[in-house]
């Protein structure tokens, strides 16, 4: 007897119902060529909740006004691959503009896309290495995902061996707290951010489609491999709204596989994948 799993099909005017849902919620541009993609992702949780079609998932989300399955199925279907210091050369290059700002002090930094939280935490460990007055700085990283999954990793700081891979030791014992081992994972053992490097940052789970609550400046904006989903159109509205809270002499980092030359801005080009206003 074939299993329930089985028999679930993603038929192609459900599949173009989901892309039109993802668009119109939070900017995701999904290729035709997803297809079997979103099915793999989606098709336990049309499982667990008993229904037997993609059909009967998208009414249920229809008529979930708490839009909390909504949110639940873009976590499913947004990919979160990131590492500590990934990039290595946005993290340098801000420690150094900011070296060069002899007589500024309060720094406000945007990690938008955050995932689970490397990325702010790498911006502080950098500063904190590079920065010889680190201490006297006011410095605070608004990280900010549409992942509710991936801002509650963040925020609890922890993270398990095989994440801190790459990391030499003395980063390691500087900023992380060896917690227990994990019994599924021989010799993996969860390390846990230090309180000083954590409360630099605030973590908060927001749509780049919707109103802003923050209004800026900010001196620094990551928004590193975000854009690959979006549209030229989505693309366009959203530099522009990063330009408009970016503080004068402000850099906004993108992923090096994107680009803003095609799209229409003010920012002027620095090196590969930063920007200056």
């Amino acid at each position: 007897m074939p299993s329930k799993l089985s028999t679930i099909e993603l038929k192609n005017a459900d599949f173009l119902k989901i892309s039109d849902l993802l668009y119109t919620s939070c900017g995701i541009d999904l290729d035709d060529n997803k297809q079997e993609l979103v099915k793999s992702r989606l098709i336990k949780r049309i499982s667990d909740l008993e229904f037997n079609s993609f059909e009967q998932y998208l009414a249920f989300i229809k008529q979930d006004y708490s839009k909390k399955e909504l949110a639940s199925m873009i976590d499913m279907l947004t990919t979160n691959v990131t590492y500590f210091f990934r990039e290595q050369r946005h993290f340098d290059f801000m420690a150094e503009s900011l070296k060069s700002k002899k007589d500024k002090r309060k720094v406000r930094i945007w990690s938008a896309g955050c995932s689970s939280g490397e990325e702010p935490y790498s911006i502080i460990m950098t500063l904190n290495e590079e920065l010889i007055d680190f201490n006297e700085y006011d410095i605070k990283i608004l990280s900010t995902d549409i992942s509710s999954k991936m801002i509650s990793k963040a925020r609890t700081g922890t993270y398990d061996s095989i994440s801190l891979k790459g990391l030499n030791n003395y980063i390691i014992d500087r900023y992380f707290i060896k917690q227990t081992e994990l019994p599924e994972y021989k010799n993996n053992i969860k390390y846990g951010i230090k309180n000083n490097v954590k409360r630099h940052i605030s973590f908060a789970r927001l749509n780049l489609m919707d109103n802003w609550p923050m209004h800026g400046p900010f001196d620094y904006i990551f928004c590193r491999n975000v854009m690959i989903y979006f549209d030229k159109l989505t693309q366009n509205k959203l530099i522009n709204r990063f330009y408009s809270l970016l503080a004068d002499g402000g850099y906004l980092f993108i992923g090096h596989s994107e680009s803003l030359s095609a799209l229409k801005h003010n920012f002027k080009y620095v090196e590969p994948a930063i920007y200056l206003k």
